[in-house]
């Protein structure tokens, strides 16, 4: 009975996600033509259409080359040993810290060479220049009707793999009363001791930290000025530091405090413990943000089938498993629950069931417009350029 206490409302929350966001984002949950999950197939491509074909094909191949990827981030190093394993590909994984924008300047460097990015993994706001920029392979995966409407494009560009919340992060060695909202993060005692994933206008967690703040200072999806006077008020005070929140400087203890996805910390937890640290997460219900990262085979890869295969482990069970263990919700968590694949011990990462069931996504078009405000106003605000 705890089992479906605790799982209940999470499956609930998933289809709630799917019926609620797919018309505000203007999607449709129907497959065109040559994707459908009963049969398992994908939309038919040189490749193949069902895994043992595509894996056959990449198995040939032999390597695919991703990006930013880091071992810690929603348990990717589990995952992609995973697909190693499963599949005997040699998956490498350049410049692991790399932000969305980097990504996309990575493929337009080597567009066309053998070293090209041939799967990205990008913050929401970057799907749309994917698509304009035309680096973004149309690909419906095997099981794409169990993929919410809201977390895939409606023709194929990109799948959302998996989603999370944005949360505080606080190593409590370091600060004796851990803030828990926003407007906790205020208080002098935090000088110096705030940080952020990144560049906002770069990194997609910094940009849903930015979101999360204006959510929390009365702003909304539509406005997202109020998270950005947010920082610069931070800033002002001291409280805000530009160090960047990653693995070392979490562990060196140089970022006390972390604004970043819930399914970051995690794997932190025992290393922290190593360095002498403990870390405490919360999710700052003034401002309960989700957000989801996209997933696009890159177009002129050198290993198109591998990178396919790849993106059909990150949505396939294997996949979706190893994202619950990194604490990250995957795009088919109501399908796993149903199959009874998620107990409590596989959620036991996850952000509480009330608060998954407040997440909902901004649209394309809110996305766009929050991306485009914060680039003409982050830097003159908060920068400094």
């Amino acid at each position: 009975m705890r089992k479906l206490t605790l799982l209940a409302p999470l499956a609930v929350a998933a289809l709630a996600l799917s019926a609620c966001s797919s018309a505000a984002a203007g999607t449709s949950s129907t497959a065109s033509s040559g994707a459908t999950s009963a049969s398992g197939t994908a939309a038919a491509t040189s490749c193949g259409t069902t895994v043992p074909q595509i894996a056959a094909a990449a198995k040939k191949e032999g390597a695919v080359n991703l990006i930013a990827l880091p071992d810690t981030w929603a348990n990717y190093g589990g995952i992609l040993d995973s697909y190693r394993k499963t599949y005997g590909i040699n998956a490498t994984v350049a410049n692991p810290d790399a932000s969305s924008a980097d990504e996309l300047t990575a493929i337009k460097t080597l567009r066309g060479q053998a070293s090209q990015p041939e799967l990205v993994d990008v913050g929401a706001s970057f799907t749309q220049q994917m698509i304009d920029d035309g680096y973004a392979q149309t690909y419906k995966p095997t099981v794409w009707d169990e993929i919410p409407a809201n977390l895939k494009d409606a023709d194929g560009h990109w799948v959302a793999a998996y989603y999370g919340v944005m949360s505080i992060g606080v190593n409590t060695k370091l600060v004796k009363n851990a803030p828990k909202t926003f407007a906790d993060l205020k208080d002098p005692q935090y000088k110096g001791q705030i940080g952020l994933n990144g560049d906002p206008r770069e990194a997609g967690a910094a940009f849903a930290a930015v979101m999360a703040a204006s959510l929390a200072n009365g702003g909304s999806f539509d406005d997202i000025k109020p998270g950005i006077q947010y920082f610069s008020d931070l800033k002002k005070s001291g409280n805000l530091t530009l160090t960047k929140v990653n693995k070392a400087n979490l562990l060196s203890g140089e970022v006390p405090i972390a604004l970043d996805w819930t399914y970051n910390f995690p794997a932190l937890k025992p290393l922290m413990q190593q360095a002498g640290f403990d870390l405490q997460v919360t999710v700052p219900q003034d401002g309960v943000y989700g957000g989801y990262y996209a997933q696009s085979v890159v177009t002129q890869s050198a290993h198109p089938c591998a990178a396919e295969l790849f993106l059909e482990h990150l949505v396939g069970n294997d996949g979706a498993l190893g994202y619950l263990k990194g604490g990250a919700i995957p795009a088919r968590y109501a399908s796993l629950v149903k199959a009874g694949l998620v107990d409590q011990a596989t959620a036991a990462n996850l952000p509480d069931p009330a608060t998954i069931a407040k997440i909902a996504f901004p649209t394309q078009k809110q996305l766009d417009a929050a991306k485009a405000v914060l680039a003409a106003q982050w830097g003159p605000m908060v920068a400094d350029k």
